[in-house]
């Protein structure tokens, strides 16, 4: 995995003799949060202006050639990804900026970066890798890993892979399709495996690790990447805890590694085994990490599996916002050893108090709530409909970038070296517990036997 640099995550800029400045202030949280809202903002804006515009975004899908031809490399499709393009690179350039980055590198490797992005969307596109259930982020992270294990990335290039910054964005835009609304949809069944599925596989992730003496930050960005919801739930873990940049990049590879052969086996899976529809859906959506994996797989099983392991998965994306806050808590808590960094000794200079706990807290994960109320309960459904098409095609975009990212900053050999191996041994046998625990519980509360199946 490739060692984390200044231009990757640059400090904040120091304070000026005059005293704050406003740059000094903003952190990436609160840059992805703004340029996330500013967008939101700006869409529900144009279609307050024109009730009746249609937005148009950006087309993947293709079955031959002259399909790839005609849709995805026609003019019109090329111009609009183009003009994403530079509207991102703006607002991107602007976080580099406020970040304290460097602008003239990132630059370069931005545009290398988007194209890759765009690259690995087209690639998901084609009818049969689609079927299959194989997804963009896979795409993303192969070219990824490919250009920074067997290449030297330039240091234009690693200025422009900010991962974190470009999925902290994306989720803040996430935030406008995961609807209160339709979580109650699932009942008692969906609420009850969101909660007891993520805190239950949380714990024993943990303490797998520990058993296999991982450190407490690891464990604790690996559990809630098993138990939630992937790479998301990684970064606004570590981002509770400020954890080591370097476990976050090793647990995203693992989940995306990982996520590969889920894909493919759990659908071929439920039909071989003749597992109920909506009871394979509940448990694709509390096992797989992205909505978008879950939207694949469900698919493949049928539309009941589609409905059902959706809202689980919404679900547990609500959960972002409330395990981000009770880490904090708990992290506040815990006394970081002098010696070994471990939590384990009083520290004077951070007590656990309310300001620690802000200081901790994603402020990207308040983005991502604020926008999910917003949707859920103040912006008309009409409106939702409307923007909701390119709303998901900008925050697709956002994670492209970001898992294509991920792969620039990942070395293979460091899966095997860092710590002896132990941290991917743990996150293998704690998703092997997941996917048995979930599918438990998916019998249990979807089967119709102890309670009515919820009417999706």
């Amino acid at each position: 995995m490739a060692q984390p640099t200044e231009t990757t995550t640059a400090p904040l800029p120091p304070k000026t003799a005059g005293g704050i400045t406003f740059k000094s202030l903003l952190s990436e949280d609160w840059v992805a949060f703004i340029i996330g809202g500013a967008i939101i903002l700006a869409i529900l804006l144009i279609a307050g202006l024109n009730p009746g515009l249609k937005f148009q975004a950006p087309v993947y899908q293709w079955a031959t050639a002259k399909d790839l031809f005609a849709k995805v490399l026609s003019p019109a499709n090329i111009l609009l990804l183009a003009l994403i393009g530079v509207i991102f690179f703006l607002l991107a350039l602007a976080a580099v900026f406020f970040l304290g980055g460097a602008p003239r590198r990132f630059i370069s490797g931005f545009i290398v970066i988007y194209i890759l992005g765009i690259l690995s969307l087209i690639i998901a596109g084609n009818s049969t890798i689609s079927y299959i259930g194989l997804e963009y982020v896979i795409f993303g992270l192969i070219i990824g890993l490919l250009l920074g294990n067997l290449t030297v990335l330039p240091e234009w290039l690693r200025e422009a892979a900010r991962s974190e910054f470009y999925i902290k964005t994306g989720l803040v835009i996430l935030g406008s399709s995961v609807l209160f609304t339709d979580i109650i949809k699932a009942g008692l069944p969906g609420i009850l495996q969101a909660v007891i599925v993520v805190s239950v596989v949380w714990f024993a992730a943990l303490w797998i690790a520990r058993k296999l003496k991982v450190d407490d930050e690891f464990g604790v960005i690996l559990a809630s990447a098993v138990s939630i919801c992937g790479v998301s739930a990684a970064i606004a873990a570590s981002g509770a805890i400020k954890g080591d940049k370097q476990k976050l990049s090793y647990v995203t590879t693992l989940v995306l590694i990982v996520a590969l052969p889920m894909l493919v086996l759990q659908p071929w899976i439920i039909r071989v085994l003749h597992i109920p529809e909506i009871v394979g859906g509940a448990w694709l959506g509390g096992t797989l990490d992205t909505t978008a994996s879950v939207t694949a797989a469900a698919q493949l099983v049928g539309p009941a599996a589609l409905k059902a392991g959706v809202i689980v998965k919404f679900s547990q994306n609500v959960l972002i916002g409330v395990a981000a806050l009770m880490l904090a808590i708990w992290w506040a808590f815990k006394k970081k050893s002098a010696k070994t960094g471990d939590a384990t000794a009083t520290s004077e200079d951070e007590r656990p108090n309310a300001r620690v706990i802000w200081e901790r807290f994603p402020k990207f994960v308040l983005g991502f709530i604020a926008v999910s109320i917003l949707f859920s309960f103040f912006i008309p459904t009409t409106t939702t409909k409307q923007v909701g098409g390119i709303l998901n095609a900008l925050r697709t975009v956002w994670f492209s970038l970001a898992f294509v990212s991920i792969g620039l900053e990942a070395r293979f050999t460091d899966l095997v070296k860092l710590n002896g191996g132990r941290p991917a041994l743990a996150f293998i046998g704690a998703q092997v517990f997941n996917i048995l625990w979930t599918l438990l519980w998916a019998y249990i509360l979807f089967d119709g036997r102890f309670l009515p199946v919820p009417d999706l």
